[in-house]
């Protein structure tokens, strides 16, 4: 059998060429895999749980860490290796820091850039003359804005019998995997119209276009919020000067960007006013603080829309992107929500992994959430499948479910499955394969 070698570029070519319905191809067999890996069982499927090893990290030096990722599916064996870059933990440290809004005197304008066309090229000073700058920001110990985060290593694939058959580069792969589960909910939404992305990084990337893909016609406003403003300018500029973006960008009349930065003033006073009007929050940064605080969901008038809450860039215990009180409140039995075969009454967390989740994710362990209180996507995505267990435990069955999963407040937190990368790496050598994409080496 020859052996696929697909690079980054090979990775990148291949996914660029993708349409909507291509997308949703993959989003499905993705599904298909997370479905059975929460409910199947040895003798049904090769994806179940009890066939996907635990992960393993490996501490490497300047605040790296190396991870091990086995999988397998029916059809696939394999091992995902990375190491990217991980925030300190700071020592004896408990406590959460405090988050408060500030209010500014400037008479400057903010430090928003909102674009709703192609934006002349720019330098860095024409852009920063329309900020106001604030030097009274605290910095926390999360890894540096300016700091690439995406993990460098590769996946190698094998067949069931043990025959090498597949090398991919890591990077953009899991980037796009990650984005593409987050994205399965997303598809469902009512209401997509305001979208914030925290981060500038290929997550973020991934997230903006695969949003623009699936629901670009609904989608108006897309916030870009980083710490750094020259990485997200350089986001904005590929979204905006890159071919492959194009049809993405011209999706409709109405969508338009925009840049928010702490570097600059006005900072609290954008973010609760963007975090408060979201539809959907897509959290995409290796954060140990809390992105925003938590009153900006959890008040009255925080609670008065439901959002769709994606956190999947933090994968540590010591890392959190999301305050632990918006979970406690999602999960608060006032909300009376009945999803799965757990909750008798209050809401849940959906996560990727149950069992990941319990022990890496850094929101539910600080929260302090019971198992009972999360619910695996895997068991949510097939709604005809998931709400008859609703039914027989006397919830509404589909119409509660797909009224929660559409309009109510919904939080995804992810750290990461091997399986994942095992199932979106097959899909890719076979659309390689099909489309001439990567390098074969015959008789490997």
């Amino acid at each position: 059998m020859p052996l696929t070698v697909l690079s980054d570029s090979d990775i990148n070519l291949i996914l660029h060429f993708l349409d909507r319905d291509d997308i949703l191809v993959l989003q499905n067999n993705l599904a298909e895999a997370l479905h059975e890996y929460s409910t199947g069982t040895q003798e049904t499927t090769g994806c179940c749980q009890s066939n996907q090893p635990q992960r393993i990290a490996i501490p490497a030096a300047n605040n790296q860490t190396t991870l091990f990722m086995p999988a397998s599916t029916s059809t696939s064996r394999g091992i995902k290796i990375a190491t990217l870059a991980t925030a300190p933990e700071a020592p004896g440290n408990d406590s959460l820091p405090s988050i408060e809004p500030t209010t500014s005197n400037t008479s400057t304008t903010s430090s928003s850039i909102s674009i709703s066309k192609p934006p002349k090229p720019a330098t860095p000073t024409s852009q920063m003359s329309s900020l106001s700058i604030s030097s009274s920001n605290k910095t926390d110990p999360s890894i540096t804005s300016s700091q690439s985060t995406s993990p460098i290593g590769s996946l190698t694939l094998l067949t069931s019998t043990g025959t090498p058959y597949a090398f991919l580069a890591a990077s953009t792969l899991t980037a796009f995997r990650t984005a593409l589960a987050s994205t399965t909910i997303f598809t469902r939404r009512t209401n997509v119209h305001t979208i914030c992305v925290f981060g500038a990084g290929l997550q973020a990337l991934w997230h903006i276009r695969l949003a623009l893909l699936l629901r670009g016609a609904d989608i108006h406003h897309i916030h870009i919020i980083n710490r750094n403003f020259e990485r997200a300018r350089t986001l904005m500029e590929t979204i905006y000067t890159s071919p492959s973006w194009s049809h993405l960008r011209n999706a409709n009349a109405k969508l338009g960007f925009s840049i928010v930065s702490n570097e600059y003033g006005e900072y609290n006073r954008l973010l609760k006013d963007h975090v408060r009007k979201a539809d959907v929050i897509f959290c995409c940064t290796p954060s140990t603080v809390p992105l925003f605080p938590a009153e900006y969901m959890t008040s009255t008038e925080g609670r008065k829309k439901g959002r769709y809450v994606c956190a999947i860039g933090s994968y540590r215990q010591h890392m959190i992107e999301l305050h632990p009180d918006i979970l406690r409140q999602a999960v608060a039995p006032e909300h009376k929500h009945h999803h799965h075969r757990h909750a008798e009454r209050g809401g849940v967390i959906v996560v990727d992994s149950l069992e990941a989740c319990m022990k890496e994710a850094g929101e539910v362990k600080q929260a302090g959430l019971s198992p009972q209180q999360l619910v695996e996507i895997g068991e949510l995505l097939m709604v005809k499948k998931a709400s008859m267990k609703e039914i027989e435990e006397g919830g509404e069955g589909e119409v509660g479910l797909k009224r929660w999963l559409q309009a109510g407040n919904v939080i995804y937190k992810s750290v990461g499955l091997g399986l994942m990368d095992i199932c979106v790496g097959e899909d890719l050598v076979m659309l390689a394969r099909e489309r001439g994409f990567g390098t074969m080496v015959e008789g490997f």
